[in-house]
């Protein structure tokens, strides 16, 4: 049963890397019709919705791009800032579905900002408080260590739907600006349900991980 789930908690992330990488690197070499870059993209969007205050910067990395709800920034790495592809477009646009949540305090998104600390610190010091509860053949000390591991769960949970409703949001202002033609939007929604996959399988591998850790408890206290 242990082997399975470990199996499992390799394979799922590695799938949902791989859809991503597939669809970004296809999407990638297919240029936009308007020849817009994703920094044009960006500022399109968050200027129509009064959001001219909010900065986009480029950063280095690839797949690096997030948006900064506290400094109000939008960061896009450097292929997808200076990029006018399909899937610079696309990225471009579901950081800006971020700006947009944050404008509107978008539930999920507060949740998950308010709970993101707790969750680190929490994280943090789970497998040392199992580690603990272990070397004190402890039950309750173990069972709290699950439950700081648990957090993490809870964050992918909110996670996702933020995820998601930002791929959402993304869309809609794609289609009322009219910034790609319709084999383009089929091109977006695929590289937005890609992204979507790997918040999916941090839920599926974070909920693995605790059964994981409750099969071992059971066997440890057999």
């Amino acid at each position: 049963m242990d082997l399975i789930i470990l199996i499992l908690m390799l394979i799922i992330p590695a799938i949902a890397q791989m859809i991503v990488t597939s669809n970004y690197g296809k999407y990638k070499n297919v240029e936009n019709e308007k020849k817009l870059s994703g920094f044009e993209v960006a500022r399109k969007i968050l200027d129509t919705n009064d959001l001219k205050e909010v900065y986009i910067v480029e950063i280095k990395g690839n797949l690096t791009d997030h948006y900064d709800p506290k400094r109000k920034v939008v960061r896009l790495s450097s292929e997808v800032f200076h990029g006018t592809s399909v899937a610079s477009l696309s990225i471009a646009a579901h950081e800006c579905g971020h700006v947009i949540q944050d404008k509107e305090n978008y539930s999920f998104m507060r949740v998950r900002s308010f709970i993101f600390p707790i969750v680190h610190f929490a994280t943090g010091l789970s497998y040392f408080v199992l580690f603990l509860g272990l070397l004190m053949e402890s039950l309750d000390v173990i069972w709290l260590g699950i439950l700081l591991v648990g957090t993490g769960l809870a964050f992918q949970l909110v996670t996702l739907p933020v995820e998601i409703d930002a791929s959402k949001r993304a869309k809609k202002e794609i289609e009322k600006l009219g910034l790609a033609n319709t084999q383009e939007q089929d091109g977006v929604a695929k590289m937005l349900q890609a992204a979507a996959s790997t918040y999916l399988a941090g839920v599926l591998t974070s909920a693995l991980e605790i059964i994981r850790l409750i099969s071992l408890f059971g066997n440890n206290r057999e």
